[in-house]
């Protein structure tokens, strides 16, 4: 998938669409694939169920992608460069302050495209295949990499402008990022238990609890309201 493809996420291909370039055609085949693993898991997604989900045929699969593990790689890729382009984004968008930003990376954890249950339901799927498979546990390992150096660094910026004294950066940032997977997990089984903004507001109350001069339990509530 390239740039452009990752630029029309957000928006559905019609099926039935004969006249659609590769790159739509490419991430309607994506989007397929997203919901089949969501419903199905990795192991009983074929070429079959995805183009069911699709409603295109199977050779169409083939042309572009020519085989299921490939399918599956670039849906992958996919999702971890659009996770990684969203939080990019959403630092860059909050403007100098470190808490800010740290503030917009808990955000963005927590509002679409990335909190949408068929893709947490893939990120899960792929993690419990990682292990197993070198090419999705090199994906996910750069993509958890990346977004864990920045937080890293926007702690470390915090602990020097607080002076707090005996916090480490590297805790706060593996603590957060347990809870935020933890907090997925429940959204994903527990919808019904548990909102994105709740699960949004139980990591900034954590912040909080480390970072007590630059957050409190109701910091950045007002300027950080969840979309639906």
């Amino acid at each position: 998938m390239n740039k452009a493809a990752l630029k029309e996420s957000s928006k559905s291909v019609p099926a039935k669409k004969r006249t659609a370039s590769k790159e739509e055609r490419q991430l309607q085949l994506i989007q397929a694939t997203i919901r089949s693993v969501a419903r199905n898991g990795l192991s009983d997604t074929t070429m079959a169920t995805v183009s069911k989900e699709a409603g295109l045929s199977q050779g169409i699969i083939n042309l572009h992608f020519q085989s299921k593990d490939r399918l599956l790689v670039e849906t992958l890729r996919f999702i971890a460069d659009e996770y990684r382009i969203a939080w990019e984004k959403a630092v860059e968008g909050a403007g100098p302050s470190p808490a800010d930003q740290l503030a917009a990376l808990v955000a963005v954890d927590f509002k679409q495209p990335v909190c949408d249950r068929n893709k947490l339901a893939v990120w899960f799927a792929f993690w419990g295949e990682s292990k197993s498979r070198p090419t999705y546990r090199k994906i996910c390992a750069l993509r958890d990499m990346a977004y864990r150096n920045e937080m890293v660094q926007l702690c470390e910026q915090l602990i020097e402008e607080g002076r707090y004294e005996g916090l480490n950066a590297d805790s706060v940032a593996a603590g957060l990022s347990a809870m935020t997977s933890g907090l997925w997990l429940d959204l994903l089984t527990s919808p019904r238990s548990m909102t994105r903004e709740q699960a949004r507001q139980i990591c900034m109350s954590f912040l909080a609890t480390a970072f007590t001069r630059h957050f409190s339990t109701s910091s950045h509530a007002k300027n950080r309201t969840m979309e639906t």
